[in-house]
């Protein structure tokens, strides 16, 4: 699928935090910036508690994140406000340490600028809460009046039994309408087949459940749709009826895709959907999705281990490590040209059905603390050539540039 420029999904300085005592804090995700093109597949790897899982979550408005936004087709849906009350300390902090040496003119002059900085700051911690908060409020007003405008003309001009018919086909969209939130234009295919599946609940109802939140109440367009998924997904309309645990992994997660898609979202984030599975299950799972994406032009945000898979399945792929995203560049880019350190070792780790290169094969060991040397000059993320990013500081920049000369 050919990608085009218009950025789907865009990702700045995410940070999830999480408390861990009165004074301990996990910094799950820590300044983590991406977009996502439309129609485009973004893979993002890196080892177990990397932070891949609670950037997806944290994106789909699992958790309420920490500071930082992230922008769906360019309206805000998450913002955080601990950057801003960080901020507004640290100016605090400042003022009062350099009016202990001002004069009462510089005093006065310093308190000034900085409580236009802090009204800046408020102002900006009350943009971040209204916008996490009535994002969905905003876009289920405009689909209203999109029903309005498209229903008021046609009302108008019938008459009769087809002016009967037109008003309840208008009431059922303007019910659904109300009830359509911004966010469930993105959807998520969890990494347990078993534990995101409720057993409680026949497979009809699990794929059912988003349409009947979003207010559809016709039981046969309920049955047809949960049909129609079902058959796309390689499963029978006989087991709508079944419960999860009734189920192969493979099935589970198929059904799992079914309840995904049955929304017609535009971003699907997948979270390691593979990894619990056989790999022969693996590769019909995720020719599945190649298929899904081709149909419906799906964007979907890939969160894999294997890099083999991803290799395959991404147009481009962020390297995460330790809550940070530490190289992100198009995946041939990144295969050939791997700049990060830590990036080389998990290169290095790709096994290969080859026994003699399987002897052969040098193991690259990734150790931060000789790697680098940020004590005096702290990294940043850089762009070593158009679409390559990499976190490094002035020295380590220098020596990515001449390696790619």
């Amino acid at each position: 699928m050919e990608n085009n420029q218009e950025v789907l999904l865009r990702v700045d300085h995410l940070c999830q935090y999480f408390k861990m005592g009165p004074n301990a804090v996990t910094k799950a995700v820590d300044d983590v910036s991406f977009d996502i093109k439309k129609g485009e597949v973004f893979g993002l790897v890196g080892e177990s508690g990397c932070g891949k899982t609670t950037t997806g979550r944290s994106i789909i408005k699992l958790y309420d994140i920490t500071s930082g936004s992230v922008y769906f087709k360019g309206v805000r849906i998450a913002a955080g406000t601990q950057s801003y009350k960080d901020a507004i300390k640290k100016a605090q902090d400042e003022l009062k340490e350099k009016s202990k040496t001002a004069s009462p003119e510089e005093a006065a002059k310093l308190k000034a600028e900085t409580d236009a900085f802090i009204a800046e700051q408020r102002k900006q911690i009350k943009l971040a809460q209204y916008d996490q908060k009535n994002c969905d409020k905003a876009y289920a007003a405009q689909q209203v009046k999109k029903v309005e405008e498209k229903y008021a003309p046609l009302l108008s001009a019938a008459t009769g039994d087809e002016k009967e018919k037109l008003t309840k086909e208008y009431r059922d969209e303007l019910r659904k309408a109300k009830n359509t939130r911004l966010v469930t234009q993105i959807q998520m295919i969890f990494q347990d087949p078993i534990a995101s599946l409720d057993p409680r609940m026949t497979v009809r109802e699990i794929i059912s459940e988003g349409l009947v939140i979003q207010g559809e109440r016709d039981k046969k367009v309920i049955d047809e749709k949960v049909y129609e998924m079902l058959e796309l997904v390689g499963l029978v309309r006989e087991h709508a009826s079944r419960y999860p645990h009734e189920f192969s992994g493979g099935q589970r997660q198929r059904i799992g895709v079914a309840r995904s898609i049955i929304m017609n979202p535009e971003l699907i984030i997948a979270d390691e959907p593979v990894s619990a599975l056989d790999v022969s299950v693996q590769a019909q799972v995720i020719n599945l999705l190649n298929e899904l994406r081709e149909k419906f032009g799906l964007t979907l945000l890939f969160i894999a281990h294997d890099l083999s898979v991803v290799k395959y399945f991404s147009d481009r792929i962020g390297v995460m490590y330790y809550g940070k995203m530490v190289e992100l560049a198009d995946s041939d880019e990144l295969f050939l040209n791997p700049m990060h350190p830590y990036t080389r070792s998990l290169l290095s780790a790709i096994p290969l059905p080859d026994p003699i290169y399987e002897k052969q094969r040098k193991r690259i060991v990734y150790n931060p603390l000789a790697e680098h040397d940020y004590s005096q000059d702290p990294p940043t993320f850089r762009e070593l050539k158009p679409g390559h990013f990499v976190q490094c500081n002035e020295a380590e920049y220098r020596k990515y540039m001449e390696q790619l000369k």
